[in-house]
């Protein structure tokens, strides 16, 4: 989240750096300017304070692209002025998405029929896409409980300390308990076994993640499926899991093509 402060007396107004009759005086910050300026002079003010921000060509984190191809540039300023949501006014991106969608499900081997169509949707960021798979897998255990007639007020997920903050941000919106793994000198992912022992009857997913945000290590969720697995089998539960496979997911196919996540 965002964090902002009060303005003092000396930031109220937006200083250029540039000499020009246009701005000779300084903007104000906060409130419409009571004249116009040049298209071009207020390009500039915010191309110069937008400098300020981190440069995702420095930037190691494992969630940032730092590079792309030209041609990617030029097809997203071509569907910069589509509503990506309104699907009847724009049924080719629609189109487009789906056929994407069946290219990813594919490639993470999902088990469907030779003419069955993968169901998924785009979504902004990874961020959005967590917030939806964690209200999904809310509702299904929600659905669950109340169809065998137990309370279904408490629910909660597992993850380990390193998750990406929107794995907090959801706990947060949507009313579920977040329980974390916490990282141990020398060991800085989850740890499956304490995962597994976390786990209890209002669990509604295990999170691990394909490049860890502190420094793109990939959890062993084949580990976790097992012990997972066999915690449900005792149990007569359902757990499931959610790979949040962000920065991974496009890496672990083609470099570590043996590695079993999907």
């Amino acid at each position: 989240m965002v964090l902002s402060h009060a303005a003092s007396d000396s930031d109220v107004s937006v200083h250029s750096t540039f000499a020009s009759r246009y701005v000779r005086t300084s903007l104000p910050r906060f409130k419409m300017p009571e004249n116009s300026i040049p298209k071009e002079a207020a390009y500039q003010i915010i191309n110069d304070e937008l400098m300020l921000d981190g440069n995702p060509r420095l930037n190691l984190a494992s969630f940032v692209t730092t590079w792309m191809e030209p041609e990617c540039d030029k097809l997203i300023m071509a569907s910069i002025n589509k509503n990506y949501v309104d699907m009847d006014e724009y049924p080719v991106t629609t189109e487009l998405q789906n056929r994407c969608v069946n290219m990813i499900a594919h490639l993470f081997n999902a088990p469907l029929g030779r003419d069955e169509t993968a169901v998924g949707v785009g979504t902004v960021g990874s961020s959005e896409a967590i917030m939806l798979a964690g209200l999904a897998f809310k509702r299904k255990w929600q659905n669950k409980r109340k169809a065998e007639g137990k309370p279904f007020d408490k629910p909660n997920i597992v993850t380990g300390a390193n998750v990406q903050v929107c794995w907090e941000k959801f706990a947060r919106y949507f009313e579920v308990e977040l329980k974390e793994v916490k990282l141990s000198e020398g060991y800085y992912v989850m740890d499956p076994e304490k995962a597994v022992e976390m786990v209890d009857e209002n669990t509604i997913c295990v999170a691990a993640i394909l490049g860890s945000t502190l420094n793109g290590e990939f959890e062993d969720v084949k580990l976790l499926n097992d012990l997972l697995v066999l915690k449900n089998k005792e149990n007569g539960w359902d757990t499931p899991i959610h790979v949040d496979a962000a920065s991974g997911g496009f890496i672990a196919p083609f470099l570590y093509p043996e590695l079993e996540w999907d």
